[in-house]
């Protein structure tokens, strides 16, 4: 068992400085969402047959073995997450967080932030894997002190020990998190520079100088934050699936990217990579050096046979479900989050054509589906539920309600107002048409909508149908909570699109200009 002091315990002082530079090498992982078992290139599942053939990345039980043999090249190293090791599979929607805590438990985790996935089932279910894990579940940016879950639970930061040295860990999660889940009312969050700088200061007054911030708040976040405070060593992230490498073309930017003195990393998501990290810290607890690439989790990383037959057996009781065939498809259905969060893409096309179909018979007109809720893409060939799944993990419903054209058009100004950023509430829609300029103010970025093949009209009042956590305010949608004749309760989303590809045939994924980049 690990020993960890949570933010603003007490400790004792060592006695005398150390006599030479201090090394330690930070091994992580982020927006992991409950891949346990190894992944596409699509990061959708990968069947043992493809997996057999080294077509498949990540899993647990490759983790495993990576973080084995990334451990035995240092003589000092930590492993911490980033947040969001929930939801995106069958195993959190049976699981909940009682796997995650297991693995975590297994690969010897030393700290996690909180991500807003965490929250997806309430603070409860946060609680419980709270309780489950050895080491340290943090988040700094947020008052839980009238949440009786967290209040004597939720620490802002920790510190603990590795090769003779203390090391600070403050959490962070995104400061939208009411819109991004299910936080409840209890739990207000703020600003993520102002709650990092701190804990900063605590920690300092403490007498530790080596300050890790495991961040959930995305790569342009993380900048802002290393920018606007001092005292912070790395910045582990999270949030927006962001690759840093040395090497990769898909990278966004350089492993680590460094703002003045601070080191930020990221190691895309789902498994894909391990990060590796390696710091070199002077006496005054200074960075001299930070150098490291993520590992991918390819064929080349052996698996784990007792981790392997684990995860088998956790899946027993999902396959039934999963490996049910459902439809059949053409060609690869992208549904890519550099695509769905930014323009039309094939599988916000199907998801919207799918919700509308099912209700057009109660006269609706307009679908709406929030780019972030679109998980995965599709390979060809035949569809498994748990292909669907993976693509839309999140149980929601379908809704269905009325609202007027001035209400849909400044939901259309919410989707793209915060398009740089690849934020999740980008708009796929069906039943309408759009064109958006993000050159322009947000607030005004939207034109030439069409519903059907009329212009809207501010002032008529419309039928929509979009998804539960759309119509109850997510992903900032909350011009939606006050819409007239609102049913939340329509069948599950995941179900309504496999019905829907199953009625098509071999189903050919379609661009139809129906959303128009200026």
């Amino acid at each position: 068992m690990k020993r960890f002091l949570l933010g603003g315990a007490l400790l004792a002082t060592t006695a005398g400085m150390a006599a030479a530079d201090y090394t330690l090498t930070i091994l992580h992982t982020n927006d992991f969402h409950a891949r346990f078992e190894p992944i596409s290139k699509y990061d959708s599942g990968c069947g043992e047959e493809d997996n057999a053939e080294g077509k498949c990345f990540g899993g647990s039980a490759r983790l495993v073995t990576a973080v084995e043999e990334a451990r035995a090249r240092s003589n000092n190293s930590i492993l911490v997450d980033g947040g969001d090791q929930f939801q995106g599979t069958l195993f959190y929607t049976y699981y909940k967080g009682k796997l995650a805590a297991e693995m975590m438990n297994k690969m010897g985790y030393d700290g996690m932030t909180v991500g807003n996935h965490e929250f997806d089932d309430g603070p409860e279910v946060l609680r419980g894997f709270m309780d489950a894990v050895d080491f340290p579940v943090l988040m700094s940016n947020a008052d839980v002190s009238r949440e009786p879950l967290l209040a004597d639970k939720l620490a802002k930061s920790a510190v603990i020990e590795r090769g003779g040295e203390k090391l600070g860990l403050i959490g962070l999660t995104p400061q939208d998190t009411d819109e991004l889940a299910s936080p409840g009312p209890n739990v207000k969050f703020s600003d993520p520079s102002a709650a990092v700088q701190g804990e900063v200061d605590k920690l300092t007054e403490m007498g530790v100088n080596k300050i890790i911030v495991l961040s959930h708040s995305g790569y342009v976040v993380d900048q802002d934050v290393a920018a606007k405070t001092t005292g912070v060593d790395v910045i582990v992230g999270g949030h927006t699936n962001t690759l840093l490498s040395n090497t990769s073309d898909r990278a966004e930017g350089p492993y680590p990217t460094m703002v003045g003195s601070t080191a930020i990393v990221s190691a895309y998501a789902y498994g894909k990579f391990l990060g590796e990290l390696n710091v070199t810290f002077n006496d005054a607890g200074d960075v001299v050096s930070a150098t490291g690439e993520p590992i991918i989790m390819d064929a080349a990383i052996m698996e784990d046979d007792a981790t392997k037959a684990r995860i088998a057996e956790a899946a027993a009781p999902l396959d039934e479900i999963r490996n049910r065939v459902v439809a059949e498809t053409a060609e690869p259905i992208d549904g890519e989050r550099g695509s769905c969060r930014a323009q039309e893409c094939a599988m916000g096309n199907l998801i919207a054509d799918a919700m509308l179909d099912r209700v057009k018979d109660q006269g609706v007109e307009i679908a709406i589906q929030n780019g972030g809720g679109i998980r995965a893409s599709i390979d060809g060939g035949e569809v498994t539920m748990g292909e669907v799944l993976t693509v839309l993990p999140f149980q929601n419903t379908l809704s269905t309600f009325q609202v007027t054209g001035e209400t849909i058009m400044a939901a259309l100004e919410n989707g793209v107002s915060q398009h740089e950023d690849g934020a999740g509430r980008f708009p796929q829609v069906a039943g309408m048409s759009y064109a958006f300029d993000v050159s322009r103010p947000v607030g005004s970025r939207v034109s030439d909508v069409l519903v059907g093949d009329a212009p809207i009209e501010l002032g008529k009042l419309y039928s929509v149908v979009s998804n539960n956590y759309v119509r109850n305010g997510g992903d900032g949608y909350k011009m939606f909570r006050s819409a007239q004749n609102a049913y939340d309760y329509g069948p599950d989303l995941a179900d309504v699109t496999a019905e829907y590809m199953a009625a098509q045939g071999a189903f050919k994924p379609y661009l139809d200009g129906r959303i128009v980049v200026k």
